[in-house]
């Protein structure tokens, strides 16, 4: 059995290419960095470090071989060929890649291939939808209706956190990567074509949309606000910042209010969410990954994008009837972040600006009101007690007036 892993990077060779290995593929990376593609070729092995805050333990995985991505006939080959594929490149480059899956399929059409899967690894909503049209820009009309009757592209929710790797956490070996245990990867059953492909750890789910917004709106906006407060209060890791007693209070409250509002929304049990909160905010402590709070708020444009994290959350909750004022917190600390990095000047005004221009955000409407008036505290404070008290006032007022 042969396997395509688009993406020989952290979570690539860190998570998805392992779990392929580990369920008896022969996994093909395709990659365009070259030390990767001739290390993985020669070696046709590499390692993976689990680590947390007791120690570390180091597994082979076994029968891997790389492709240049590049060499597009290459590339191409290996798709037509394989069982199962997966991607892991990050969203920005699924456009360049989009013309060689194309070239695959069609080389594969060509010899009698039958359904492949296509496990979608990126942070996106609706990366199905995104992909399916960067591929169909390649083909023809025919191919079109070939690609919908015989590819499924399936959204993948990844939950393993692989933070930057650093030297020391290669450890001499340019190929080793430092994870954390954590390793289950849910799929959304329905987008297979034919038979589901049996991949250790990979847990198909119906009703998937369920999955990806709990993914983004709890486990992805309770690190983003982790690392913005953490920017706040001079903190360079995540495991700092969640130590910090303030910070774990606003983000464990941040992630209430999406669990809560995710709840009312696809009823799910709000025991099991906030189970789930409970288990991220320990591994947010784990200090042997060293996850940055730098790495982790990165791209604040897209972060703080209508649909993303912060913004997306909050609209969640509103429309649920639940006051996102920790949410708004998170948020007023990424648009401080963003500010900080664009070179701006740090002000109510700009801030505003920002909500509009790349939230969407209507600065005047009342989740605007709540970011703002968040984000005048950070101004006007060096510490996040106000901040907090700010916030759970507000919580209380919403509370006081359901009641």
């Amino acid at each position: 059995m042969k396997a395509v892993m688009y993406g020989g990077g952290n979570i690539g060779r860190g998570f998805v290419g392992a779990m392929l290995s580990q369920s008896g593929y022969e996994v093909s990376f395709i990659d365009v960095s070259e030390p990767v593609v001739s290390g993985l070729s020669s070696r046709r092995r590499y390692p993976v470090r689990y680590v947390s805050s007791q120690g570390h333990e180091d597994v082979w995985i076994e029968n891997v071989t790389a492709v240049n991505g590049c060499d597009r006939e290459a590339t191409a080959q290996a798709i037509a060929q394989c069982c199962v594929m997966a991607t892991a490149v990050g969203v920005r480059v699924l456009p360049h890649i989009a013309p060689h899956i194309a070239a695959g399929l069609r080389k594969r059409w060509e010899i009698g291939g039958d359904c492949l899967n296509i496990i979608i690894c990126e942070n996106l909503m609706n990366a199905n939808q995104y992909l399916a049209k960067l591929i169909k820009e390649c083909l023809t009309a025919e191919e079109c209706a070939r690609f919908d009757k015989q590819v499924g592209l399936v959204e993948a929710s990844i939950g393993r956190m692989v933070p930057v790797q650093t030297a020391s956490m290669r450890d001499g070996d340019p190929l080793r990567v430092c994870v954390e245990r954590y390793g289950f990867l849910p799929v959304d059953r329905d987008a297979f074509k034919g038979a589901i492909p049996e991949i250790q750890n990979m847990i198909p789910f119906g009703n998937f949309d369920f999955f990806v917004k709990r993914k983004l709106y709890i486990h992805n906006m309770g690190h983003a606000v982790c690392a913005y407060l953490g920017d706040y209060m001079g903190e360079a890791y995540i495991h700092e910042a969640i130590s910090h007693p303030e910070i774990r209070l606003l983000a464990q409250n941040a992630m209430l209010e999406s669990a809560l509002a995710l709840s009312m929304r696809y009823g799910a049990p709000l025991g099991d969410l906030q189970m789930h909160i409970t288990d991220l905010l320990g591994r947010f402590g784990n200090e042997a990954l060293q996850d940055t709070c730098q790495r982790v708020g990165g791209d604040p444009v897209r972060k703080l994008g209508p649909e993303d994290r912060l913004i997306g959350a909050a609209f969640l909750a509103l429309e649920q009837g639940v006051i996102p004022a920790y949410i708004a917190v998170g948020a007023a600390a990424g648009v401080r972040r963003y500010l900080a990095e664009a070179g701006l000047r740090q002000s109510v005004e700009t801030a505003g600006n920002v909500l509009e221009d790349i939230s969407k955000l209507d600065a005047c409407a009342p989740l605007g009101q709540m970011i703002l008036n968040a984000y005048r505290l950070l101004l006007d404070s060096s510490a996040l007690e106000p901040l907090r008290r700010a916030a759970d006032a507000v919580k209380a007022a919403s509370i006081q007036n359901v009641i």
